[in-house]
C-alpha cells in the first residue's frame, strides 16, 4: 500500500503546463546556460511556499492547529489576519485540482490502513471551512502533506521529492528550449515619476 501510494504521488506531482518552476528552467535555458543551471533555477522556484513548498507549509499549519477541535479557531484567525491558508487555490484550475481528488482518497485509504486518520480528518475539516468561508478548492499540496507524513517522510524532504517527480518534465522542457531557442527577454515600461533631479550622493 505504501509503495503504491508513493508511486501515485510522484505521478500526480509530475510536471505539467508552464508553471513557475518550469518557466524558470526555460528562461535560464534560453540564455544557453547549461542544463544543470536551468534545473537549479527550477528547483529554486519550486522551493517557494506559493509553489512546491506549499505542502511543507500545510504540515506547519497542521502542527499549529494540533487537533481537529482547533480547526475552526485557527483557520478563522488566519483568515482574519489575511494569512495564507496553504493547500488552497490554483493559478489555472478554477474547479477542483484533479490531483487533489486522488490524493484526498489516498490520504483516507492510507490513514485507515495504518490506523491513523487524524491528519485526513483535520484536512477534511479545513477543506469544509475554506469552502464555506471562501468557496476555494483545495489543490495538490493539501492532501499530499498527509500522504507524505503517513509514509514517514520528514517534512523537510517534501519539496525535494516534489522536485524529483518534476525532473523528467523539466529536462524535456530544457531540451526543447535548446532545440529551437530564442532568448526570453520580456520588455518593461517605466510608469514612475519623470524628470527627477539627480542628487549627488553626499547631499542625500
Amino acid at each position: 500500500m505504501e509503495s503504491k501510494a508513493f508511486n501515485v504521488a510522484l505521478v500526480l506531482h509530475a510536471d505539467h503546463e508552464l508553471n513557475a518552476s518550469t518557466f524558470a528552467a526555460r528562461v535560464t535555458a534560453s540564455t544557453l546556460a547549461d542544463i544543470y543551471s536551468a534545473a537549479t533555477s527550477a528547483i529554486g522556484a519550486l522551493q517557494g511556499p506559493l509553489h512546491g513548498g506549499a505542502n511543507e507549509a500545510v504540515m506547519a499549519m497542521l502542527e499549529e492547529i494540533q487537533d481537529i477541535e482547533n480547526c475552526e479557531t485557527v483557520i478563522a484567525k488566519r483568515l482574519y489576519e489575511k494569512r495564507k491558508i496553504p493547500g488552497f487555490g490554483h493559478r489555472v484550475y478554477r474547479a477542483e485540482d484533479p490531483r487533489a481528488t486522488h490524493l484526498r482518497q489516498m490520504a483516507k485509504d492510507l490513514g485507515e490502513t495504518l490506523g491513523n486518520t487524524k491528519l485526513y480528518e483535520m484536512l477534511k475539516k479545513i477543506e469544509e471551512i475554506m469552502w464555506r468561508e471562501k468557496k476555494i478548492y483545495s489543490n495538490v499540496d493539501l492532501y499530499s502533506a498527509a500522504v507524505y507524513n503517513l509514509l514517514k517522510i520528514p517534512t523537510d524532504l517534501f519539496t525535494p521529492i516534489f522536485a524529483l517527480s518534476r525532473m523528467a518534465g523539466w529536462t524535456a522542457h530544457i531540451l526543447e528550449q535548446y532545440s529551437d531557442n530564442r532568448l526570453m527577454r520580456p520588455r518593461a515600461e517605466y510608469m514612475g515619476p519623470a524628470d527627477r533631479p539627480f542628487v549627488p550622493l553626499e547631499k542625500r
